[in-house]
């Protein structure tokens, strides 16, 4: 078996022909929704970026006790186990965070690898007197923090001044790098290749001859970086970073189209599987948002693409399935496809069960952020499910790791005085783990989230999002799906116990996933 598994980052689906996207034309992504099946209810598991990874390297959510983080030494991780049993594992790959403290676990699982350079705030250039001035004046105001070297903005505008033709950005060097790995191993059998780019991910910068046609009446410096926030700039800079974002999804469009190409000439849709979806969607301005991490997850964000393709299932080229799946299952489904078990850890479900059709089976995509809602969707509804007192219940929020990284640093001092050790999880392997009490940043994604009110939408009705249902069918409607949430948290290794009046809370013993008040259960019992 030989496995070729395309991963873009922040790809909003909406902005793709096959799932009705009509803002740009993407003849490649069309290519392969007529070459493979298309899932409609594919959802995201953890976010941000390497807490989906841990997901898809394992097969069950992270979000549930940690945050961003690398792979600990208890997760199952499917490349490394194929590597172990002897299928050639391969990472191609310009996402920088893999090469961070919070993600440098992750590239070794494989038994090869390339990182390309370049991407976002990736320390790549090393200048040490950049021309300040002459960088502000290039980039709008919004992009100009340029004297603190630690911020995205310093690295990104050094990055980009190498950067002059079609040929040097890192997502046309990863596409070319992923395919020197195809041309060399194509007449060779059971290898995998994880070929992924950063694209269509901030900043949105693309060749000009992707935006040559997408034109706005922005005038001003380049603006290709969106805040994480609200939606405050004129419609002219709205245009402009909505045309930007486009320009890249042509971009990664086209490179899409150099992997078909090579399909199509080398005959290699005989034997080689492909699959393609994204970590996470983006806002692009949708409920008045830009990005993620800070707004209730909405589709737009959740409700990922992806289209899946095999050579043992070709007669269903062109299908389209509505089962739920999500990024956990991919994990089974690669240890299925190479012919390995699955580990008894794993919570995911082999997507090759639904490519001959739809299972009629209800299934339900359980998703969020470490320390935020927690928010569920089984393809009819969506339900963000928020605790009442969200700034108690976030002093209480507790990390179980035995690898105590952030993002880009070590946890902190303050943080690792709390840690205490914790019994094992059902997933640790008998391995008892670190409990340390997460000190929150104003950077966090938890501890700047908005709109932190429980909410139920119906999304055959409302599919936009845009009225929750009201406080009569909310619990009618929460009725339909409250046996399947507690279902799939035991799945995931929560157990409900029986609480009784006057019970005393033991956080050595317990966690509170939500606290919710006597009253406020006996109102939804009645």
């Amino acid at each position: 078996m030989k496995t070729v598994f395309l991963l873009f980052d922040s790809l909003n689906k909406r902005m793709l022909n096959s799932y009705g996207g009509k803002y740009i034309e993407t003849p490649n992504f069309n290519r392969l929704a007529k070459k493979s099946v298309q899932f409609n209810n594919h959802y995201i598991g953890s976010m941000p970026c390497m807490p989906a990874r841990r997901d898809m390297h394992s097969g069950r959510l992270s979000f549930l006790h940690r945050a961003w983080g690398p792979l600990e030494p208890f997760d199952n991780s499917f490349p490394e186990i194929l590597r172990l049993n002897k299928t050639y594992t391969h990472l191609v790959t310009d996402h920088y965070h893999y090469f961070e403290d919070g993600g440098a676990t992750y590239h070794n699982r494989f038994n090869s690898w390339d990182f390309i350079r370049g991407q976002e705030s990736d320390p790549w250039k090393a200048m040490v007197q950049p021309p300040l001035e002459k960088l502000r004046e290039k980039y709008h105001q919004s992009q100009t923090n340029l004297e603190n070297r630690e911020t995205g903005y310093y690295h990104y505008a050094i990055n980009s001044e190498f950067i002059k033709e079609e040929k040097d950005f890192p997502s046309v060097k990863c596409f070319q790098s992923g395919l020197d790995f195809i041309q060399t191993n194509k007449d060779a059998d059971n290898w995998f290749l994880q070929l992924e780019t950063f694209d269509p991910h901030e900043p949105f910068f693309a060749p000009e001859r992707f935006r040559e046609k997408l034109k706005t009446n922005y005038r001003g410096p380049r603006l290709d970086w969106p805040q994480y926030d609200k939606v405050t700039e004129t419609d002219d800079e709205v245009d402009e970073l909505k045309a930007n974002y486009i320009a890249l999804v042509g971009l990664c469009d086209y490179l899409l189209g150099t992997v078909l190409d090579y399909f199509d000439e080398n005959n290699l849709w005989d034997d080689t599987a492909l699959i393609l979806t994204t970590d996470h969607g983006f806002m692009l301005g949708e409920h008045d948002w830009w990005a993620k991490n800070r707004m209730p997850l909405y589709n737009e964000i959740a409700n990922i693409p992806m289209y899946f393709y095999h050579p043992d299932y070709k007669k269903y080229a062109g299908e389209q399935r509505n089962v739920v799946t999500q990024n956990i299952d991919l994990m089974p489904t690669f240890m299925s496809m190479h012919g390995h078990n699955i580990p008894d850890e794993v919570t995911g479900k082999s997507i090759l069960n639904f490519l001959e059709k739809d299972n009629q089976q209800d299934y339900l995509a359980l998703y969020g952020y470490w320390g935020g809602g927690i928010n569920i969707s089984d393809g009819n509804y969506s339900y963000f499910h928020y605790p009442e007192n969200f700034d108690q219940y976030d002093r209480s929020r507790y990390q179980y790791t035995l690898m105590p990284t952030n993002m880009r640093q070590f946890f902190s001092h303050e943080e690792l005085q709390t840690a205490t050790m914790h019994e094992p999880f059902n997933f640790t392997k008998n391995i008892p783990v670190m409990k340390v009490n997460r000190i929150l940043r104003k950077t966090d994604p938890h501890k700047s989230l908005v709109n932190t009110k429980s909410a139920l939408y119906n999304l055959k009705d409302d599919p936009g999002q845009l009225n929750p249902i009201n406080d009569e069918n909310l619990i009618k409607g929460f009725e339909l799906i409250y046996n399947k949430f507690h279902d799939t948290l035991k799945s995931n290794g929560l157990q409900l116990i029986d609480v009784n009046k006057g019970d005393v809370f033991d956080s050595e013993k317990h966690e509170a996933i939500t606290p919710v008040s006597y009253t406020h259960l006996r109102a939804h019992e009645t």
